[in-house]
């Protein structure tokens, strides 16, 4: 098992070692792809400023880390809404259902969208009277598994479509974690490479334009279709490895720290912290700071709170919130609804 686990490591940082960059003074800010996919799914996770890749114990694992579906025992549904920067929406829908001994499946929805917006020309500046609309959505299956009573493992595959106007680009990633618990007051250690895939390149009848093949020839057609290429870009990909441990636990008290290390191909690295307290598991209070250490970051403080109510046995309904702080861009707000069957 030890030459397993370290097997799966070994393979989760080799494509990032070698994608990474050489020069530590270039960021390599704004050269990938399908940017919503960076955008943290769970006001949970967030309050705790986004260290959350060693917990992962809600359905939120199916963003963070699928190696934490492989841990849950009851089906849970999860609804977030984030009023992102710029007026835009950012929502997430997502399902687990356990297995039992066959692990745990699930699968998730996230969207991002704003509203259509005027379309204008050099000759016409206020509008042509047409509308354009731009957005990106993916589409997840996961799948986590709990290989022993310490290690879990888990996957995500990834459908990834953005669009604006009548341009659109498709393509594939895929997500690995994993999650070891050390048996320390409860220290876990977890790791998850994200958004692995194929390049997207934009494409749509945006493109075609006329062309002359030879504009020195006369009496040749000068209406041509032809097509412009657009460059591919790479997705997003990003390692990320944390711990995770409670500092404090008795019958009605938890306090959960929490850190995580960011190593992405289109910034430098970077720290998370967070901390999440809970009451009799019903009421929480969560802080954390994210991109320590990010050269020229409007990220920073996050704030959240929640709170769980329990219908008889079998049904439990938790909702949660969070502000993010993003500097000179305000902040961002989430609400997110949990509900476990």
């Amino acid at each position: 098992m030890k030459h397993i686990i370290a097997i799966i490591i070994m393979a989760m940082i080799l494509p990032v070692t070698t994608i990474a960059q050489d020069d530590k003074n270039i960021s390599n800010v704004g050269t990938t792809s399908a940017a919503f996919l960076e955008i943290g799914v769970g006001a949970r996770a967030i309050g705790m400023g986004g260290a959350f890749v060693s917990t992962a114990n809600d359905a939120s694992a199916l963003y963070w880390n699928p190696a934490g579906l492989g841990e849950l025992k009851r089906a849970e549904i999860m609804f977030v809404h984030t009023n992102w920067i710029a007026n835009i929406n950012f929502d997430f829908a997502g399902v687990v259902i356990p297995l039992g001994r066959y692990g745990t499946i699930g699968g998730g929805i996230t969207s991002l969208s704003m509203d259509d917006m005027k379309v204008r020309t050099i000759d016409q500046p206020e509008g042509t009277g047409e509308f354009f609309k731009a957005g990106d959505l993916s589409i997840m299956l996961s799948y986590g598994y709990k290989l022993t009573d310490r290690f879990s493992i888990g996957f995500n595959t990834k459908f990834i479509h953005q669009q604006i106007w009548k341009e659109t680009a498709r393509g594939f990633a895929l997500d690995i974690g994993t999650i070891f618990r050390t048996g320390l007051n409860g220290m876990r250690i977890g790791a998850a490479l994200t958004n692995f895939g194929t390049d997207l390149q934009m494409s749509g009848d945006d493109l075609l334009v006329y062309h002359d093949i030879d504009p020195y020839q006369l009496g040749n057609n000068e209406r041509i279709f032809a097509s412009l290429k657009t460059q591919t870009w790479p997705l997003p990909l990003n390692f990320q490895a944390g711990l995770a441990m409670e500092a404090y636990q008795s019958d009605r008290h938890r306090l959960t720290l929490a850190t995580e290390a960011m190593h992405p191909i289109n910034n430098t690295e970077s720290l998370h912290a967070g901390m999440e307290y809970a009451f009799n598991e019903l009421f929480f209070l969560r802080g954390g700071y994210r991109n320590l250490l990010l050269k020229d970051s409007e990220e920073g403080l996050t704030m959240g709170a929640g709170f769980s109510i329990r219908f008889m046995n079998n049904f439990k309904v938790r909702v949660d919130y969070s502000y993010a702080d993003f500097g000179r861009l305000e902040n961002s707000q989430r609400f997110s609804l949990n509900m476990q069957f």
